[in-house]
């Protein structure tokens, strides 16, 4: 064996030790049971006219701790979104001189976290007055909305809930718009052909009995819409009692990440790392050669040595991220396992989540 191989083995043999580290399997298999973002609606302000200095306000509600940017068609420059709070992201684009803008510009949302991209297109038009954008008219025959349905909600108002489905088309994209709610909502296919979600109220929609509610199913450049023909208010409303108030710090647990946050590996690591890599690479060939192992395993002891160290540094916590009933989110932090789990109700107070019955 030359001189090269043996250096080689060497290089092998504290690759596995760095990737075999404490924690580093864990953090990895979380990392990659991560969910896929989504964008759960996106919007725009309407405005009067599309000239050059008129701003363009665009608000967008999915994953948290993505990076969001926005493609308009005819436009020169991309928009990148800040996000405001967790999940909430928004953006002003300014129509400059060499735009060309018009009122159904189709507009692309793509939301980035990680290696993984959810993308929509703008469901609304531009300006006031010109709608939604139009599209192709689906071919006889070939896409269909069977079913679309609600189940009511007992009063109409910020935090209760509304949940839809329906069945057409297997592997669209069917999203839905509500009369006095903003944007629209994305229906993800629950199987073949059957899309449902749940739309929490929001405190500032205007959402009544009667709201028209119209789902639009998409496949390719053609698309089919169907309006609801149900009320979203239950005929068995209770009457609000006085003083009753919606909890606005209780929700859903949307996801429990595990973060991990690296060290930084001392000259102590480095150090010890040479020493080690120095000594091995003395028990390798004779003469020059026997030299140059030393110096090639002292340097790479040294990295290896140094990134064991902020290997070891390394500290885990978990976040925990809660949907709350108003819409918004909130993200609270634990140094060991919370316990919580996708889909528990439960209640934030004061950064402090608890498990409501």
């Amino acid at each position: 064996m030359n001189i090269l191989q043996k250096l080689l083995r060497l290089m092998a043999v504290a690759a596995l030790a760095l990737s075999l580290w404490p924690g580093a399997l864990l953090a990895q298999t979380a990392r990659n049971a991560l969910a896929a973002p989504r964008i759960e609606s996106f919007n725009v302000d309407e405005v009067k006219r599309l000239s050059p200095g008129v701003e363009l306000s665009f608000e967008l509600y999915g994953t948290p701790g993505g990076l969001a940017t926005l493609r308009i068609d005819g436009a020169v420059h991309n928009l990148s979104l800040a996000e405001v709070e967790a999940g909430h992201y928004v953006g002003v684009y300014t129509i400059n001189n060499r735009d060309k803008i018009a009122a159904r510009s189709p507009v692309t949302a793509n939301l980035r976290v990680g290696n993984q991209v959810a993308s929509l297109i703008l469901n609304e038009s531009l300006q006031i007055g010109v709608g939604a954008h139009a599209a192709k008219a689906a071919p006889p025959g070939q896409l269909q909305i069977e079913h679309f349905k609600v189940d009511p909600a007992a009063e109409l108002t910020g935090g209760n809930e509304l949940n839809f489905s329906v069945i057409g088309t297997p592997g669209a994209q069917v999203d839905l718009t509500i009369a006095g709610a903003r944007g629209k909502v994305l229906l993800p296919e629950v199987k073949s052909g059957e899309y449902a979600t749940t739309y929490t109220i929001k405190n500032n929609d205007r959402i009544t009995r009667n709201s028209v509610v119209t789902a639009h199913l998409r496949l390719g450049d053609n698309t089919t819409s169907a309006t609801l023909g149900k009320p979203l208010q239950s005929d068995s409303a209770p009457a609000p009692q006085q003083g009753s108030r919606v909890c606005n710090t209780c929700g859903v647990v949307e996801s429990v990440n595990l973060i991990e946050v690296k060290g930084e590996g001392g000259y102590l690591g480095a150090i010890g790392g040479g020493v080690v890599g120095a000594m091995l690479g003395n028990q390798i060939g004779e003469g020059t050669g026997r030299t140059v192992a030393q110096i090639a395993g002292a340097v790479g002891g040294a990295y290896a040595g140094r990134a064991l160290e902020a290997k070891a540094r390394t500290t885990n916590h978990f976040e925990v991220v809660v949907r709350l009933h108003n819409g918004t989110t909130q993200t609270v932090s634990y140094a060991t396992e919370p316990g919580f789990k996708v889909g528990d109700k439960v209640k934030v107070d004061a950064g402090v989540i608890s498990r409501l019955p």
